[in-house]
C-alpha cells in the first residue's frame, strides 16, 4: 500500500531520485516510519533514515507523501509534527531533507547548516534543508551525506532460488 501511494504521489520513476540512494537497501530508523489512515485507507506516509552528514550522525526525512485526494486536510503537516517529535524524543540531534524551503520552513528547517553538505547525485542546493534538535549537532558538517542505517536482508530472486535448488 505504501509503495502504491508513493507511486501516485511521485510517479514510478521516483526510484531514480537522488535521495532514494540514501534509502535503497536500508531499513527506516526504529519507530520513525509513520502513516496516516483515513476511513481505513492509507492516505499519508513519512519515514526517517539514519545517515552520516559529513561525519555527523543525523536522520534524512522522506519522502513525505499524502494521497492527492486528501491534500489540504493538514495530513502532511500532522505527519511532519509527529515525525519530528518522535525523532527528538528518541534522542536524534538533527534531521535533513531535500524539499521545498517555504513549506518546510514552518517546521523549523533551513539551509543554514547544509551549505557544505552534498548528496550522492544531482540536487538543487536551496532545497537541502536541516533542523537541529541539539544545538551544534551539524556544526562543521561538510562532505557527502551517506546512509548508515541497518541494511535490509537481500531478497533472493525466484530465478536464483530455482537455480540453487537444481
Amino acid at each position: 500500500m505504501r509503495e502504491a501511494l508513493l507511486d501516485a504521489c511521485f510517479g514510478e520513476n521516483r526510484h531514480g531520485r537522488t535521495c532514494q540512494r540514501l534509502r535503497d537497501g536500508r531499513a527506516p530508523a526504529s519507530g520513525l516510519a509513520l502513516t496516516a489512515v483515513r476511513e481505513g485507507k492509507l492516505v499519508g506516509t513519512v519515514r526517517l533514515w539514519h545517515v552520516s552528514a559529513g561525519g555527523r550522525p543525523a536522520l534524512v526525512l522522506g519522502p513525505l507523501a499524502v494521497d492527492p485526494a486528501c491534500r489540504e486536510l493538514g495530513i502532511g503537516a500532522a505527519l511532519m509534527h509527529q515525525a519530528l517529535a518522535a525523532a527528538r524524543a528518541r534522542g536524534h540531534g538533527a534531521v535533513i531533507l531535500l524539499g521545498d524551503a517555504p513549506y518546510y520552513a514552518r517546521f523549523g528547517f533551513s539551509g543554514e547548516k547544509t551549505a557544505e553538505l552534498a548528496l550522492p547525485g544531482p540536487f538543487e542546493r536551496d532545497r537541502l534543508l536541516a533542523i537541529e534538535f541539539d544545538d551544534g549537532a551539524l556544526d562543521g558538517a561538510a562532505g557527502m551525506i551517506v546512509p548508515t542505517g541497518a541494511a535490509l536482508p537481500k531478497r533472493r530472486s525466484v530465478r536464483a532460488a530455482v537455480a540453487h535448488a537444481a
